[in-house]
């Protein structure tokens, strides 16, 4: 069995990367300063995830354990100098606090002569989070590690999408997704390009991929939040019920269309089925996902690079419509 390091024992975790790398057969040792969530992990060795959809069916997820990172630093090192993968799901901000774990790891990897490839993916709602990352531990490499990294550890950019509204259960490890996920990864930075997950897709060039997904995904459901907080709803279930915020929502992805076509060349009808399926998903009635937590950290996501100044930059730069982006 292949083992898997993984940094975050959130619901993002949990819930998405987890259930992937378990359905390959893949044992997942959970990274987080979350005592209690690392004490059950380490108690029942698995945990259940409720797919959102009619009927509700569970999924087990077994061969788990977890690891407290601020108690227990020299057994994340330990378990990253023997591990197959390492993945994040731990937020874009909290990256640079891993970094020096996942270094010691590395050296840990070179002293022990454990020469397999392995590659490093950050699942987290960023453009090149898997390079922001390896930037991040090359700071603490000395020159003989960073050679050793730079031969046997991969760092490839990967784009995640899965919708795991907040939520509070008796049980900690207890998880509710929806239905739909996609895992994408770029396979031109890979160190170990055998060990390929089932049910993850693999692209050469990920930028088309990434853009795509932040720009619908992630400026549809910020629109979705913030549009819906002006006219007073509390959930997106109940935002997408009022005909105004739907055709805000609606008009922003045909702006977005408009510039992955100029920019990537995507398929138009592709990107309109797109699209569609992308509000279906908003408007499952078996997820209840508060306005306030898609609102959240607005500052961030009105950043230079983010879901909307970004696109409005690159519509304006090709001279395409972005009124409906720069909401007034």
């Amino acid at each position: 069995m292949k083992n898997a390091v993984h940094f975050g024992a959130g619901n993002i975790g949990r819930g998405f990367i987890g259930d992937i790398l378990s359905k390959n057969n893949v044992a997942i040792t959970f990274i987080d300063v979350n005592e209690r969530v690392i004490d059950e992990l380490n108690k029942r060795h698995s945990y259940e995830i409720e797919v959102a959809e009619e009927g509700q069916p569970h999924i087990v997820v077994k061969n788990v354990s977890g690891i407290n990172n601020a108690k227990n630093p020299d057994e994340v090192i330990k378990a990253i100098a023997s591990a197959d993968i390492i993945t994040t799901a731990i937020g874009p901000n909290i990256l640079p606090f891993i970094a020096e774990l996942i270094a010691k790891g590395i050296e840990a990897r070179k002293a022990a002569g454990n020469n397999t490839p392995i590659d490093v993916l950050a699942c987290e709602n960023m453009i090149g989070g898997s390079q922001y990352l390896y930037q991040e531990v090359k700071k603490y490499l000395s020159a003989d590690s960073l050679a050793f990294a730079e031969q046997y550890v991969g760092f490839p950019n990967a784009a995640v999408d899965r919708i795991v509204p907040a939520q509070t259960h008796e049980d900690p490890l207890f998880v509710v997704v929806e239905p739909f996920n996609e895992w994408v990864v770029e396979t031109s930075r890979m160190k170990n390009p055998t060990f390929k997950l089932t049910g993850v897709h693999y692209e050469k060039d990920l930028e088309p991929f990434i853009e795509r997904k932040l720009f619908s995904v992630n400026s549809g459901h910020a629109t979705s939040a913030y549009t819906g907080a002006f006219y007073g709803a509390k959930t997106i279930l109940e935002v997408l019920k009022d005909d105004r915020v739907k055709a805000q929502v609606e008009a922003v992805l045909g702006e977005i269309r408009s510039l992955l076509i100029a920019k990537w060349n995507f398929d138009e009808q592709a990107l309109i089925d797109y699209h569609k399926i992308i509000i279906n998903r908003f408007e499952n009635p078996f997820i209840v996902d508060d306005v306030n937590r898609v609102a959240r950290t607005p500052i961030r996501k009105l950043g230079y690079d983010e879901r909307f100044i970004r696109p409005i930059r690159e519509l304006k730069e090709r001279q395409l419509s972005y009124q409906n982006l720069l909401v007034k």
